[in-house]
């Protein structure tokens, strides 16, 4: 009988002791390693291993084969700080206010919370990040990594030390999409524009076809990367202790994703490595090579190496470990339902949320009147982004690749099974009548339940809730489910529900009267019979409800929204409040038609967000 090896006995022992935890006071091979590969900017649908139409990526299919792939991995936002901060924290980001990109004032977070990874280095793992530190909430980096750099490095560590590794890849980042003309016409491509696939919703142009070959050359130097790193472990002796988890930090990144709630925006691709010295970890019906179909998100995966490395998940995190001890293949199969959130993106607002249960997946268009095609300056380097929009204005486009610059319904209703590129909403379908019910029943809930801080501006959360937003949202917890209520009269005819508008145009409550004026731009002609209810609100004392009535009454054509747009951004000595106003000046003048001279004198203040807003409305020469 062959004898059994004394790190084998360790952990036998461990076990009857501590059950499935391990004592944070053990090191190296007591406990695995971890690495994080993350490539920018990319949704599932660029690597063959799990779209057809994507590029060939043969490295991270032999990790795959060597491991797990997860079928339903989901970012809960589309963009990279917003989902960088939810991976951190394990939480959802719209319960702190840390849920906006670019913050304009970092959310300070609840006494005693932590990211996941200072969790893992005070149980003594040897904490490295190559390098981004972009979160949405103010913490101390030298305490949630041991070296945060573009050098940083695993092998720094001490002898036996176990150690957590995270890399962001630009070379996915949407930036590298960012060519000039002249690289268009002279430089090419490995991948054949003629062979790839342009998604229905874009003009199936050459310049849609050369971006989309580029872009599959970024995936192949991403799978490059993921060769690399698994041959620096395994010369270093360390594969069989390391588990390895490849995934994109959100979707992306040709037009209409990144940013954007749709499937493209939000599925990510992940594959999981498991180390040959820690399959034991794991159920064993999870054999290598297995696609796991159950859902997972990024308020999962901290949760997750908290438990393969037996450190107690805190109960503050809203994720779920998806490996480890005591989670069988057959459970993790069963989720099936995932949550995501988009408001701020830089300086374009909109609020949407969406879930997706199984096949379908529910999206409610807060503010839809707002078409996806307004402008974001930095989206709008891409030229592809500057193509689609020259065929839209020169009416060479059909109607799926023209409805990036319409407006979207209040809520949408997809069979993302049948309709992956999520076209054809069901909402109004009578077949599908019970299976809208129940998600958007889902979906408020779930809003209503965390709560959702979003249901005030921006400019409220920075003043009021981000040095303390548990508290706040304890507070105000009746007030967000009486605003819910209010911004859900949208989902109703306006024959039943103008009465109770009409009352909400004229609340006490300044928050009851923004959401009561939001409801009417997003029900645009619908809402006519209640104009005269809401033109009062051009002068009202909070500037951001002015701010609402005039997108409303100037999307039916029932008052000019200029004078009291223009009065908002001189009286407003707020950021948020300001950004808020420019984003209304930007609809009214690019989708509505209004001429909307500005000069730079125009607006009182002052923030990076707001000069990016100014370089796109005001000529060069009224600039000082």
């Amino acid at each position: 009988m062959k004898s059994v090896p004394s790190r084998c006995l360790v952990i036998l022992a461990l076990v009857v002791a501590y059950g499935t935890r391990i004592p944070a006071t053990l090191y190296g091979a007591d406990r695995p390693n971890f690495m994080w590969i993350v490539s920018e900017d990319n949704s599932k649908h660029y690597l063959r291993l799990f779209d057809q139409h994507g590029a060939e990526t043969p490295h991270i299919r032999k990790l795959a084969q060597h491991g797990l792939v997860f079928d339903h991995a989901f970012s809960n936002a589309p963009v990279c700080s917003v989902a960088r901060t939810t991976l951190a924290t394990g939480l959802y980001t719209v319960r702190i206010g840390a849920h906006f990109h670019r913050k304009l004032k970092p959310v300070t977070m609840p006494p005693g919370w932590k990211l996941f990874q200072q969790y893992l280095h005070d149980a003594g793992y040897y904490t490295t990040n190559r390098s981004k530190t972009d979160y949405n909430v103010d913490v101390d980096v030298r305490a949630v990594w041991d070296e945060s750099s573009r050098r940083a490095s695993w092998t720094h560590r001490a002898e036996g030390q176990p150690f957590f590794h995270m890399e962001s890849h630009p070379v996915s980042h949407e930036s590298s999409l960012h060519f000039k003309r002249k690289t268009f016409e002279s430089e090419k491509t490995d991948a054949d524009p003629e062979s790839v696939t342009v998604w229905p919703y874009f003009p199936d142009t050459p310049l849609f076809r050369y971006t989309t070959a580029r872009y599959h050359d970024r995936m192949r130097r991403v799978d490059d990367i993921v060769g690399k790193r698994v041959a620096e472990l395994e010369a270093q002796g360390l594969l069989d202790d390391t588990f390895i988890f490849y995934f994109g930090d959100h979707g992306g990144v040709l037009p209409d994703s990144k940013g954007y709630i749709w499937e493209r925006g939000l599925h990510v691709p992940l594959v999981v490595y498991v180390p040959k010295n820690w399959r034991h970890l794991l159920d064993q019906e999870m054999k290598l090579g297995t696609r796991v179909k159950g859902f997972v998100e990024f308020i999962d995966f901290g949760p997750t190496l908290l438990h393969l490395a037996g450190v107690t998940v805190p109960k503050h995190m809203d994720g779920q470990p998806f490996l480890g001890p005591g989670i069988s293949l057959h459970d993790l199969n069963q989720r099936d339902e995932t949550f995501s959130y988009a408001d701020r993106m830089d300086e374009r607002y909109e609020m949407v949320r969406a879930i997706r249960k199984g096949r379908y997946k529910y999206l409610r268009f807060f503010q839809g009147y707002y078409p996806d095609a307004l402008q974001n300056n930095y989206r709008y380097r891409m030229l592809a982004y500057q193509e689609w929009r020259n065929l839209w204005k020169k009416g060479k486009l059909d109607a799926k690749q023209a409805s990036f610059f319409q407006a979207k319904p209040v809520e949408a209703l997809y069979d993302v099974q049948r309709d992956p590129h999520e076209l054809n909403n069901l909402a109004g379908d009578s077949n599908y009548r019970d299976v809208l019910r129940d998600m958007r029943g889902r979906l408020h809930k779930r809003m209503v339940s965390l709560p959702d801080l979003s249901f005030y501006p921006e400019s409220v959360l920075v003043n009021e809730a981000v040095e303390r937003p548990l508290e706040f949202a304890k507070e105000r917890a009746d007030e967000i489910a009486q605003l819910a209520e209010v911004a859900d009269l949208a989902l109703l005819p306006v024959m039943n529900t103008a009465p109770d508008l009409s009352r909400a145009l004229g609340d006490k409550n300044r928050w009851v009267r923004y959401w009561a004026a939001t409801v009417c731009a997003s029900l645009g002609d619908a809402a006519q019979p209640l104009a005269d209810a809401a033109r009062p609100l051009l002068n009202d004392q909070e500037l951001l409800v002015r701010v609402r009535a005039a997108e409303f009454l100037a999307r039916i054509k029932a008052a000019d929204p200029r004078p009291a747009l223009r009065s908002v951004l001189k009286e407003s000595t707020d950021p948020a409040t300001t950004l808020i106003a420019l984003n209304a000046v930007v609809y009214v003048r690019d989708t509505l038609g209004y001429e909307f001279a500005l000069r730079r004198s125009d607006v009182t203040t002052v923030d990076r967000q707001i000069e990016r807003r100014i370089e796109y409305l005001v000529p060069k020469a009224s600039r000082p």
